[in-house]
């Protein structure tokens, strides 16, 4: 049965609570679904500068990408959230937030999620009639705050409960500039604590070479990792090696049940 995608009317807003570095005061926050293609290029343009110029990945651009643009060919059939300033007399509005969201339709005509790409999900097929994917999901290194990420998610949580979709996946990165030893380490921490139940979890299609690397690192979940853990979120597998962007990619759920009740009350879900 197809899913009838349902956006919202309005944009969320809400005053920032950090000041970016190079402001002198406090810009006001919106978060906005992508209605037009220059917004979809304005989160493209951003998750370039993050993940081209900041992190050093090396993409594969779909034909015809502008240059400067990070832009694969699952972007025509996403939902692009976006948090940005709101325009001033002095400034124009800025992106400095983004996530895209792959919904069962866009799935569909896509041919699969991008996940598939990087896992065999076949234990998730029961699910995936009510399961949205979350992925390139990036914030100006000058907006990293709370307000931002708070923004982002609770406009995500209004987006499935809008659309009833229960289940949100994705991969969440971790970096491998010290050569994989931090994610194995984080895995072996993760997989003791947060492991989903054996009839959810997934497999790497190119597996991280755990045997090979050091998994005894005391280290700590990247922010947004820990986020995602917070709200209820399981780990389905073991982390898949993903040589462009030079990161660990571990697969995670959560499910909108799962979520504590604060949180819920906190996200309207």
């Amino acid at each position: 049965m197809e899913q009838t995608l349902i956006l919202p009317s309005a944009a969320t807003s809400a005053p920032a609570n950090a000041v970016p570095v190079e402001r002198a005061r406090p810009a006001r926050l919106e978060a906005v679904w992508a209605r037009h293609e220059d917004e979809v290029a304005q989160a493209q343009r951003l998750r370039h500068r993050v993940f081209v110029q900041e992190m050093g990945a090396r993409l594969r651009p779909a034909p015809g990408t502008p240059e400067g643009h990070d832009a694969d060919l699952f972007d025509r059939y996403c939902e692009h959230l976006l948090v940005r300033t709101q325009a001033t007399a002095d400034a124009s509005a800025q992106v400095v937030g983004t996530y895209r969201v792959l919904t069962p339709e866009g799935a569909r005509l896509a041919g699969g999620l991008y996940s598939d790409l990087e896992f065999d999900l076949v234990r998730l097929r029961p699910l995936r009639r009510h399961m949205a994917e979350l992925g390139r999901s990036c914030i100006d290194p000058r907006w990293r705050s709370g307000s931002v990420i708070l923004l982002l998610w609770s406009a995500l949580a209004a987006f499935m409960q809008r659309n009833g979709f229960q289940h949100m996946v994705g991969c969440a990165s971790i970096s491998m500039r010290d050569g994989g030893h931090a994610a194995a380490s984080l895995w072996q921490q993760l997989r003791r604590t947060h492991l989903a139940p054996v009839d959810l979890q997934v497999r790497p299609r190119l597996p991280l070479p755990l045997e090979s690397l050091r998994s005894d690192l005391a280290v700590e979940a990247p922010p947004l990792i820990r986020g995602y853990l917070r709200c209820g979120a399981r780990v389905l597998g073991a982390p898949a090696w993903d040589p462009d962007f030079n990161t660990a990619d571990l697969p995670l759920m959560l499910r909108l049940r799962d979520l504590p009740a604060a949180y819920s009350r906190h996200f309207g879900a």
